[in-house]
């Protein structure tokens, strides 16, 4: 009996790292629509953003599968519960870099230094998308919490494009409604941040036992 849970656990780290495999092309693909936007690119994220929901739709039938038939106990409960806290964060920062990828085409070929601080924000966000789902399946404590401090680094992008983009409109006020899309397209990455913390604070439960949030 315990192996075939071992085989089902396995199974599920797979899913696990092939769903943070989609969420990081994803994000990836909403950072380089940045620098060069591509007509065909809404027919490539499609195909990627379906694979994302099946994916959480699978991963939850396999969690639920492993409580109905092996009823775990202890940390192998909390590993499973985990996954269905993670997977919800995981889903949504899919959501999040298709909201990103619309805004992009309304930037009507706009390139300003700003850019590159977006794109630098992207990148932070992917490794925090990477390295949670790897405290995963690692149960690495101190990965999972170099994420959580990571999160840090990317709200201080944040800060300094509101700032930067304030300062533009103030010398460029005809470029207000541009300035206002960067800034959404830069809080759907601050929120991607923070479902990579989120995710990174259900390893460490799945590992200790213990979440920030009491009630847990």
């Amino acid at each position: 009996m315990r192996s075939r849970f071992d085989a089902q656990l396995a199974q599920l780290n797979r899913e696990m790292i092939e769903m943070g495999a989609l969420c990081e092309e994803i994000i990836s693909m909403a950072a380089d629509a940045l620098a060069k936007w591509d007509d065909q690119l809404k027919e490539k994220i499609t195909p990627v953003a379906y694979a994302i929901d099946q994916k959480e739709r699978d991963i939850e039938s396999l969690c639920l599968k492993m409580l109905l038939q092996q009823q775990p106990v202890a940390k192998d409960l909390r590993v499973i519960s985990a996954a269905l806290k993670m997977i919800t964060d995981m889903e949504r920062i899919g959501d999040q870099a298709e909201d990103i990828l619309e805004i992009i085409p309304y930037l009507n070929g706009h390139t300003v230094a700003v850019h590159n601080q977006i794109r630098e924000m992207a990148n932070a966000t992917i490794r925090m998308v990477t390295e949670s789902v790897d405290a995963y399946v690692k149960q690495d404590t101190s990965l999972a919490q170099a994420v959580i401090s990571h999160d840090d680094i990317v709200d201080g992008y944040f800060i300094q494009m509101k700032k930067a983009l304030i300062e533009w409109i103030s010398r460029k006020p005809e470029e207000g409604e541009y300035a206002l899309d960067l800034l959404m397209i830069s809080k759907y990455f601050e929120r991607i941040g923070d479902h990579a913390t989120n995710i990174a604070e259900w390893v460490i439960f799945s590992i200790t036992g213990t979440h920030k949030n009491e009630s847990v």
